[in-house]
């Protein structure tokens, strides 16, 4: 296969995180202050957001998970001592333990003054924070292909990632990304024409601000070519980001050498997606073939022998049994 296009060569990570008063253990609106103390790098990038609380450290394209590693930890110790010589801490969590009492969405920026307008209440306290995977396509039919093939298996991701427990939930932050139009499992796509019309389709509507905005959980990047993964909760560890950026690769690879999976429903994908938020890896799931209840463990396990060969081939299968036996 040596004209073979590259797929699932490269992956990234996005990390969100949260800033935190150390006196009160609210959440901070101080993002701009700690952004302006750190530096871009060839390895890694720092981002506002739409919450003034909230900091994102996104990687460069990594070959190898080791590497991926290394850089999101450069990228958290960096953000961490910015933070703490403003006398502040940093959380890596699906939702903040205090929200801030102060609006933490800024109008001087277009765009999140948009966002503001059309969202309101939905974002004026929304300080949910994600670990986003890109895995590299050669082409959006590629892309779109993964999209279609990987749509079971969401749902365990976000089991896998829940950290965000509040109000009986493993994934509070799920609970409140819902709130938003077309939140959950993309729809199956025909090709990149369907899903652009889909994305121009909504913006019309006006659920969405602009065609760059989608709140699938995994969807084509809108700025790189890449797949996006956006169903994991801001991981509590680093270890916790190198699981899903390696299962999500994974998947990738799978999809583009495997071919189809068997189609499921959209609304069993929508229970799956609640129940994993629900309860995480600690109480039922949903088969999305069966369409019934199983232990959110079993649909694990399946998704571990799905990418087996994937996780093989590049040299990851003990390395992600290992870092899934620290989780569960």
């Amino acid at each position: 296969m040596a004209n073979e296009p590259q797929c699932a060569d490269t992956v990234g990570v996005e990390e969100e995180f949260l800033l935190v008063d150390t006196a009160s253990g609210r959440t901070a609106v101080r993002a701009d202050a700690v952004l302006a103390r750190v530096r871009n790098t060839e390895l890694t990038k720092f981002h506002a957001e739409l919450a003034g609380t909230q900091v994102e450290a996104a990687t460069g394209p990594c070959t190898s998970v080791t590497d991926l590693g290394e850089a999101l930890r450069h990228a958290r110790k960096t953000l961490a001592e910015a933070a703490a010589e403003l006398g502040l801490g940093m959380i890596s969590r699906g939702t903040p333990p205090k929200p801030s009492k102060q609006p933490i969405v800024s109008r001087a920026n277009p765009r999140f003054r948009r966002v503001l307008d059309t969202y309101a209440g939905v974002v004026e306290h929304y300080e949910a924070s994600g670990c986003h995977v890109h895995v590299g396509v050669p082409d959006r039919e590629t892309g779109v292909r993964v999209l279609n093939h990987v749509r079971p298996w969401v749902p365990t991701l976000l089991a896998l990632a829940a950290n965000s427990p509040d109000n009986g939930y493993a994934s509070w932050r799920m609970v409140e990304q819902s709130r938003f139009p077309g939140s959950g499992v993309a729809p199956v796509f025909s090709g990149p024409a369907d899903y652009d019309a889909q994305v121009a389709r909504m913006v019309a509507c006006g659920t969405l601000v602009d065609g760059a905005q989608t709140f699938w959980l995994v969807r084509l990047s809108p700025k790189l070519p890449t797949v996006e993964f956006r169903c994991a909760d801001a991981a509590e560890t680093v270890e916790d980001a190198v699981l899903q950026a390696a299962l999500s690769r994974a998947l990738v690879h799978t999809a583009y050498r495997g071919g189809a999976v068997p189609p499921v429903r959209d609304d069993v994908c929508a229970a799956a997606v609640w129940a994993a938020s629900r309860y995480g890896l600690d109480g039922a799931g949903v088969d999305p073939w069966r369409e019934c209840r199983v232990p959110a463990t079993a649909l694990l396990e399946r998704l571990l022998e799905h990418v087996a060969p994937a996780l093989e081939e590049r040299g990851e299968l003990a390395l992600v049994h290992d870092l899934v036996e620290r989780r569960v």
